[in-house]
């Protein structure tokens, strides 16, 4: 599972250093792709290979599953980090979620998220009180 919030910066070369708490679960290999609020989503290859199992049972006659299929395969990238746990961001993916130099990487349970730091506290800001004021309407059987 992935948790917290995590401050790197993206090097020159468009490199990132994963948190040492994530390095376990993704050295194997991860796979990068488009999320949505123009983040990036961080999978392992398990997940991933069961989050596009499931979208493998959405009907191809529905227009809003092919196009969700569409955009979040095709911006989808497997990489390995290397042995200091730097996995390169294409410059495709950075650009989609506006990356520059300083990042948040935050855990998201079965993913991670890389964003840009300041959009990441401006999003942050903005969900804060929602938060605070959701009920159990959002999330049945959570509180």
């Amino acid at each position: 599972m992935f948790l917290g919030t995590y401050s790197p910066r993206l090097d020159d070369k468009g490199r990132l250093i994963l948190p040492a708490k994530f390095r376990d679960e993704l050295s194997e290999g991860l796979v990068l792709t488009r999320g949505q609020e123009r983040c990036l989503y961080v999978f392992s290859e398990a997940e991933f290979e069961r989050v596009h199992e499931q979208m493998r049972q959405a009907p191809i006659s529905s227009k809003q599953a092919r196009d969700y299929i569409r955009v979040f395969l095709s911006g989808a990238s497997d990489e390995v980090p290397d042995k200091q746990g730097r996995v390169t961001i294409p410059p495709s993916l950075r650009g989609y979620a506006g990356l520059e130099k300083e990042l948040a990487v935050i855990g998201a349970g079965t993913r991670a998220e890389i964003w840009d730091a300041q959009a990441w506290d401006e999003y942050l800001q903005e969900k804060e009180s929602e938060f605070s004021a959701t009920d159990e309407e959002v999330i049945p059987g959570l509180m």
